[in-house]
Formats: structure tokens, sequence, C-alpha cells
């Protein structure tokens, strides 16, 4: 089977042009013949793009906009990367642990959860972001 490389999509992840004359590769996800006229190249195997997902959130890596990661024998998109794996810090506020993939808020170098980070003026902890009020921020 003959492939034409259009462009990399992700780290680590190709998109690939099938030649109409050659014979299909086999699905490393499905393990059925790739008939598509693109096929996905990751991890040194082929797959639909259908089937190149995340294990966690069933995502299709190759639309993502993400690096393709691996551990445990699992094949994950970044955000179930370190949700799962990544490292976590402590909140500058409350001291507790913030997960990796959980949105936080920053002042300088200090992360805050979203929780933590209120109005000095009027204590608002759930601050919404098109106000345009124009508050100092810090934690309780």
């Amino acid at each position: 089977m003959t492939f034409k490389a259009l462009f990399v999509l992700l780290p680590g992840i190709q998109m690939l042009s099938v030649q109409p004359d050659t014979k299909p590769k086999g699905c490393a996800g499905c393990n059925r013949k790739i008939k598509d006229r693109y096929l996905l190249k990751a991890l040194d195997k082929y797959w639909h793009e259908d089937c190149l997902k995340c294990a966690c959130c069933d995502c299709r890596l190759g639309e993502v906009g993400s690096t393709l990661y691996t551990k445990a024998n699992l094949i994950l998109c970044r955000r179930d990367y370190l949700r799962l794996f990544g490292v976590t810090g402590n909140c500058a506020a409350c001291s507790k642990l913030i997960p990796a993939f959980e949105m936080v808020m920053r002042a300088k170098e200090n992360v805050y959860h979203l929780d933590c980070f209120a109005c000095q003026l009027c204590n608002q902890s759930h601050i919404e972001t098109d106000l345009p009020h124009a508050h100092t921020y810090q934690p309780y």
C-alpha cells in the first residue's frame, strides 16, 4: 500500500492519503481493512479516523487539537492524560490540592481555585468574567 503524507495533524499523528491502486491496511483499532480515502498513522500503526480515540472520553484524537498521549497501555487526549497522570498543585488561599485539569485563577505567581478567588471590595467569590467592573481581586 502506498501512502502520501498530506500534513501532520498533531505531534505523533499523521493523516495519510490512500492511493486507489494499493491494498488496504488493517486498522489497529477495529482490525478491519481501511478503505477510506484518508487514514491516520500513530504509534507506528494505521487507524480509521473514527477509531483513534481517547480511551477515557472517546474524543477523536485526529480532531481535538492536542497531542496524543500514551501511558499504562492507554491512548489518551491531553485533558484525560493530565487528569489521570498530571502534576497537581496547591491553592494559594486554602492550600488544598488543585487537580491538573481543573480551571484556576492566576494572580502573579499564585494559583487559586475559582471559589477561593474573590473581590477585595465586595467579597464576591464567583467571578463572572464578562462583568466590566474594575475590582481588585484577592483570595479570602
